[in-house]
Formats: C-alpha cells, structure tokens, sequence
C-alpha cells in the first residue's frame, strides 16, 4: 500500500480519486494549479450569479454521480427539468429533438427522415460498442442517413467543432453522444434533463468538505512543475522549487502536460502521450434581460456563423436572468484562438441578435470569456488502443483524463466513475509493489 499520495488537479476527478483513496485509508493531498477547485466545472461570480465556467447537465444514466450524491448526502439538490431542442437552419429556428419535429424540418426528404430516425432509435437501443471502435464516424453515420441529410444536421457539427479532425472521429464515441442524450427521453416527445441546485459547486464543495473531514489536504495555487523519479520509483513532485516527498503520484490533469512533468518517461510512453490530440474552446458565457429562445440546447447550420450551436442555460437550471453559454471550439494553434476576447464578443452578439431579432444591444447584462486548451479529446478509430496505460512504467506513477473515459464523452459522472476504477489500480499496483 502507498504510504503518501500526491493527486495533480482538483477537478471532479482528481476530488473523486482523493475520496476514493481515503475511504480505503490512504494519505492523500491534492495539488492544484488553479486558485478554485473544479478545473473545468469550476464556477465564478458572474455579476452577482454564481454560474460555472463550462456548461454541464444531468441525464437519466449518470449513475455513479448518483451515488456519490447519496453518499455525500446531497441526493436532495438534484433537479430534474423538461427541457426542449432547437435546429437552427439557414436563417430560421426550427423544433427538433422528436418525430413530429423530425417531419417538419425544410430541405430533408421523407426517406431521408425516416433513416435518420432509424439511426437514431437503433444509437439508443444498441449496448456494444465495440464494433464501431474501428468505424469512421462520419462514414457511419452518412451510411445510415445519406449525404445530403448528413451534411445538413451533421457536416456544421463536426466541421466547426473539429475542423481538420473531422473525418477522423471513432463512431463509437459518436455513438456514446447519441445513445447519453437519447437514455434521458421519457417518450418520443420529451426529454428531461438534470441539475444541482448551486451548480456543480454544489458536488465540489461536498467533496472538498468531506476530503476535509477524512485527513486529506487540497493545496490550491500549487502547480506541480516536476516529478520526480528515482532508481525507476516515484520520490516527489516539485512545486516552485520545493520538493515534496511522496511514494505515488496520479496526475489528473490533461495528458498533454505530463511530459514536460515527467522528462524520465520512457520513449515509446513520450511517444504515445505526443500523439494525443485535443480541441480547445473559447467559451462566451452571456447574460441576458430576455431568453433568446424556449430551447436548452440549439444547433446551427447557419453560412452566417461560425459555431456549431449554443446552450441556453437558463431553460435547464432556472436563473433571475437568461443565461447562454456560447462555445468556439476550434484547434488551439489555430489563428482564431488567438483572437482578443472584444472579437468573440462581438460575434456572439450578432449571433444571437440575429437568431432572436427581438434582442437588442441594451439586453447584453454581461459577458465574460474562459478559454481552455485541451477541452476536447479527438478519439479517433481504434482510440483505446492508442492510449498509454493508466500505471505507467515507473512505480507509483499513474496518469489519466478525459480522453481514458472512451468511448464515454466528457462529463462529471464520467469522471466519477473512472476515479473508483482508478483508485482499483493504485491500490493493486500498490500491493504488487510490497
């Protein structure tokens, strides 16, 4: 058993990880770079509303979150809400997300509905997943509902969220999307969608209080610079400077930064992390005197716009006023990145005064700006394979994001649950090593 464990990022993972490890009796302190807990789920007061940084939402399958809610004994914060669709097309709002709205929609014919309704009953009803891990994405789904459809509901989608990954996408993970949202339908015609009151802060703070109580510690403020490896073991990790002994580290933190962490790791490990591929967002959060639209979620294929869709928060988790995130999702060596906060804004204004013409300059309460360099892992065909294994070759070190959730998407539930099966493997790997 590892006597000391140091865990890199205080996101939901690196938190759950921790209360896994101490319920099993281990030392455990935390180090995060950033001054809050929360990585990418972390929340600020945006002009007297305390909303978080990235979006997130509940469906009906997210049952490791459920558990840790009970656990926790925060069961009674989650909210269920119906919430509703939107397709905004070619300079018109259209209904979307059900048969009837299916039918209606301009441009598509009947067959071609009829296939994609198909392909989306049969995302939902399908358990493996193993039999698309080699499959192309789009190929699969155009196979399902022919070119033209695909390039009307889908092509923006892929397009202006993975740019030149886009024919290169795992249609398991595409799959994983689909059959998430489709699970939290309670018939054709409705969704419902999940909350907790506070926000995500509402977990982070239980979990940060209950680490409290059972001995672990959370040092914020603390970005780990080195790890430090000796005669092929974990001694330390380095912060500012300053050593700090420890048997056992699990970094949480996006894979790309391990390597300048770990100078030590063996070449064909390097290589392995090197080839990992993410996207970044720049995400404008919105503060509205009115609601855009009825929708908590609309996409846009639209020549006008360059994002593939906004989320209005406010339909899902009620608000005094209307919250909207806006998400650009793009490379980060991409030029547009690097774009001054002002331009983003600018864009978003238009945007949205154009899908609402009723919005005026004089509705925009606030607007802020977070961005994020590795906010999307790009899982291509075969992506598990691809990956470095969690226990790396050099005892007490162990590594993990987002991208090991394959062919689950991002998600707080996700995190949860990859955090028990990582907490499995510190405490095998540290039995071996006795």
């Amino acid at each position: 058993m590892y006597q000391n464990i140091a865990i890199i990022g205080a996101g939901p993972m690196g938190l759950s990880l921790a209360y896994e490890l101490l319920k099993k009796g281990n030392r455990v302190t935390i180090y995060e770079a950033d001054s809050v807990i929360g990585g990418m789920s972390a929340s600020f007061d945006f002009s007297g509303t305390r909303i978080e940084r990235y979006y997130h939402f509940i469906c009906a399958g997210d049952y490791p979150l459920f558990e840790i809610l009970d656990e926790l004994g925060i069961k009674d914060k989650l909210k269920w809400q119906k919430t509703k669709m939107g397709f905004y097309y070619n300079g018109k709002l259209n209904d979307w997300g059900n048969p009837i709205a299916l039918l209606k929609f301009p441009g598509v014919g009947l067959v071609s509905k009829f296939r994609y309704g198909m392909h989306a009953f049969f995302s939902v009803k399908r358990k493996d997943w193993k039999s698309l891990d080699q499959k192309e994405a789009t190929d699969w789904i155009k196979k399902w509902i022919g070119e033209p459809a695909y390039n009307i509901w889908w092509k923006n989608l892929f397009d202006l969220k993975f740019y030149d990954y886009a024919k290169s996408l795992s249609a398991a993970w595409i799959w994983t999307r689909i059959k998430r949202i489709g699970s939290s339908r309670y018939d054709l015609f409705n969704e419902k969608l999940g909350y907790l009151e506070g926000g995500s802060e509402t977990l982070l703070e239980a979990l940060r209080t209950r680490i409290d109580k059972m001995g672990g510690k959370i040092c914020l403020n603390s970005r780990v610079r080195k790890i430090h490896i000796e005669n092929n073991a974990v001694s330390g990790i380095e912060i500012g400077g300053e050593f700090f002994s420890h048997d056992a580290v699990a970094c949480t933190v996006p894979v790309p930064y391990i390597h300048s962490m770990v100078p030590d790791l063996p070449k064909e490990i390097a290589l392995k992390f090197e080839k990992l591929q993410n996207i970044a967002v720049v995400c404008i959060i919105v503060k509205l005197k009115k609601p855009v639209t009825e929708n908590f979620w609309v996409n846009i294929n639209d020549p006008r716009m360059d994002i593939p869709g906004i989320v209005e928060y406010t339909n899902l988790h009620p608000f005094k006023h209307h919250i909207v995130y806006v998400p650009f999702y793009l490379p980060g060596e991409h030029p547009k990145y690097q774009d001054s906060d002002e331009i983003f804004f600018g864009k978003v204004k238009k945007y949205l005064m154009t899908i609402n013409s009723k919005i005026a300059e004089d509705d925009f309460l606030d607007i802020r700006a977070s961005r994020y360099l590795y906010a999307q892992p790009i899982c291509g065909p075969g992506y598990l394979n691809s990956l470095p294994p969690v226990p790396l070759p050099l005892n007490g070190l162990f590594a993990a994001d987002t991208s090991y959730y394959y062919p689950e998407d991002r998600g707080i539930s996700e995190s949860i649950r990859f955090a028990k099966e990582m907490t499995k493997m510190i405490l095998k790997d540290g039995q071996d090593a006795v």
